[in-house]
């Protein structure tokens, strides 16, 4: 079984076993799982699971707030109790024992709301680096908002356990900088309505897609995934042949590429072409720096390659391959694949197995696939080496690269790489939450889905199914809409982040326990993390309020409801509005198009708002217009609120002609 650990994980781990070693850590008998810890939140009001690991077939008794509950280990040790249901309160002590004496007690436990959050980048951005920091920093202090951040794990299995060093925390001065900006500041403005404890779990790596979130089960039953699971349970068993299966797959995609000349195969020594190979100034760092304009905006795909000359006693020991990369490479030596990495900066290190190397030239070519800012092949010289067994090492000299044209397109995605795989992070970072209580969920994810948005759609309602068929069948779901990012528009057209907005609108909207926050508004043009986490926590604060908590209230401003057509006019009627709808900085709401039925027929169409209507007029009569879109684009100004400051999100809907009765 493969699992990767973060880096952070391990300096956690190097500093446990720093203190016992010291004698700072007392040993005690480990009865609860490690998410029970000191300082942990139980949700109230609801029978609480609580489990943990005893001697086989032990009697085991659970004593908290007064009341002692039962079970008996299985024959592995495994044990599991339920808690009587409870009010907010505390602090508690919850203590296990087993009739043979092992005992273990935990201290400071508070009953309240809980909740799961979880996602990529914008759910991991900490308190630091949100707006206003040093304020919001050194004036944190409440004991009753508690924070367990699960480390980066991703497992090709599912696991039990969480790291044994990840703790729950209180929230102080010397704590939140690294907490969820977006977990802590909706709990902290959830809890001006709501007043009880609040426990915050956040499981979220950033990059990641929602396709690694998803159990296998869940990812059957979407279609289409079976040759990648299948080929995940092969490398589960064998990670060689199944690495090798996989370059074959990889290979067979670039042969596919428009374009490519039948033996252009940049990973095999027999191909020694020079056009279009130029040298690579790695010295510099990431591609973005070398000073060729054509690379200084460049997201996409490189080739990288190199020469490593070798004695015969050299070639003969066995090696690992390093050099630091971002972000995810497919590496070849000699044409024999040995490993996929995805990491910002991290050092890769892969095994080259017996017989690749030989005395003479040997051929390294990596292929680096980047997504977001600086990429490439870069780092300290010392870090590109070819490491022999007898502990010398062979420095990676010169290299060379090549443009990929993004007409190629994306490649396929390993399955078991962590943040583009497949059920690798539901494995490592929500399956050893077992079925804790959460009053419910907040979800940040979709940009790594915007570069293929038509299945997020149907991704997205089986990955809420798929919770709530671990911790709830009514499991609250809360959907941070994805703010924008990019270059604003100056004409219609398509969008891969509107798309994934448009299914975040209707997945929420189709299920009484979803809500949506609006957030198009609070994006930065020049940053896909917006700092603007405090304004967002206000809005899912909001949501909860109405979709958990039952205040009427609208939960993220106006929602559109219907479109009519007549003649040249087409009427917008919005739900959701408080007061009537408003206009910013001018006397008409823009971002509006009149669409047909195909792509690329959209038009901007002029607007008046008529309290909570918009009237859209088309440029004649004549116009077959079957849609209508707002703020439809990666980075769209929006303009349109009701009076209580809450803007409109975007959408797209169907236009109905308005036929008058007889």
């Amino acid at each position: 079984m493969v699992i990767t650990i973060s880096r952070s994980s391990f300096r956690s781990f190097i500093a446990v076993l720093a203190l016992l070693s010291a004698g700072a850590v007392q040993a005690t008998d480990t009865l609860l799982n490690p998410l029970f810890q000191d300082h942990a939140v139980l949700q109230r009001d609801r029978a609480d699971p609580v489990w943990g690991q005893a001697k086989p077939n032990a009697a085991v008794t659970v004593s908290f707030a007064g009341q002692d509950t039962h079970a008996q280990a299985d024959g592995d040790g495994r044990w599991q109790a339920s808690l009587p249901a409870r009010a907010a309160g505390g602090p508690y002590t919850l203590t296990v024992t087993t009739a043979d004496g092992a005992t273990q007690t935990i201290h400071d436990v508070l009953v309240g709301d809980v909740w799961l959050c979880s996602g990529q980048s914008n759910m991991v951005l900490p308190v630091k680096r949100a707006l206003d920091a040093r304020a919001e920093v050194q004036d944190a202090s409440n004991d009753r908002i508690r924070v367990l951040t699960v480390d980066n794990v991703s497992s090709v299995k599912p696991l039990a356990s969480i790291p044994a060093a990840d703790h729950w925390l209180k929230t102080t001065p010397d704590t939140v900088a690294e907490f969820s900006a977006t977990c802590y500041f909706f709990a902290r403005e959830l809890q001006k309505n709501v007043p009880v404890p609040m426990g915050l779990i956040v499981a979220a790596w950033g990059g990641s897609r929602i396709e690694p979130w998803m159990s296998e089960e869940a990812l059957r039953k979407v279609g289409g995934y079976d040759a990648s699971l299948d080929l995940l349970a092969e490398y589960r068993k064998d990670p060689a042949q199944a690495g090798q299966r996989w370059s074959g797959l990889w290979q067979a995609w670039w042969r596919s590429r428009p374009g490519i000349a039948k033996n252009d195969e940049p990973w095999n020594p027999a191909d020694a072409a020079t056009n279009g190979w130029l040298d690579a100034p790695i010295e510099q760092g990431a591609w973005q720096h070398w000073g060729k304009p054509e690379l200084a905006n460049f997201t996409g795909m490189l080739w990288y390659r190199t020469h490593v000359s070798l004695t015969k006693a050299q070639a003969a020991q066995r090696a690992v391959l390093n050099f630091t990369a971002n972000e995810i490479d497919q590496t070849w030596v000699n044409g024999h694949w040995v490993g996929t990495g995805y990491g910002n900066g991290d050092v890769r290190g892969y095994a080259i197995p017996s017989g690749v190397l030989h005395a003479g030239d040997n051929l390294v070519a990596v292929n680096v696939l980047n997504t977001y800012r600086d990429g490439g092949i870069y780092g300290p010289a010392s870090q590109r080496t070819l490491r022999l067994a007898d502990g010398s090492s062979v420095p990676l000299g010169s290299w060379q690269y090549r443009v990929v044209p993004l007409a190629y397109g994306a490649p396929p995605n390993v399955p078991w790489q962590s943040t583009s795989g497949l059920t690798t992070l539901y494995n490592g970072m929500i399956a050893p939450l077992g079925h804790y209580g959460f009053r419910g969920e907040l979800w940040y994810q979709g940009e790594s889905n915007t570069g293929d948005p038509a299945s997020y759609r149907k991704l997205l309602e089986a990955w809420r199914t798929d919770q709530r068929a671990r911790f709830g069948a009514d499991l609250p779901v809360l959907i941070a809409q994805l703010s924008s990012y990019g270059p604003s528009p100056t004409h219609p057209g398509e969008s891969g982040w509107a798309d994934v907005r448009e299914a975040q609108r209707r997945v929420a909207a189709e299920d009484p326990h979803s809500g949506l926050a609006v957030s198009v508004d609070i994006g930065e043009r020049y940053d896909i993390h917006p700092a603007n986490k405090q304004e967002l926590g206000r809005r899912l604060a909001r949501a909860a309020r109405h979709v958990i908590y039952g205040e009427a209230l609208p939960p993220s401003g106006p929602t559109p409801a219907s479109a009519q057509q007549s003649g040249d006019t087409v009427t917008l009627n919005f739900d959701d509005v408080t007061g009537h709808l408003v206009a910013y900085s001018a006397d008409h709401p823009i971002a509006f198009e009149l669409c047909g039925a195909k792509a690329g027929s959209c038009r901007y169409a002029l607007a008046d708002i008529h309290d909570k209507q918009v009237v859209l007029h088309a440029q004649s009569a004549a116009d077959s217009v079957t849609r209508v879109r707002y703020c439809w684009a990666d980075s769209p100004i929006c303009t349109l609120y009701d009076q209580a400051g809450l803007p409109a999100g975007p959408f797209q809907l169907t236009i109905t002609p308005n036929h008058p009765h007889p």
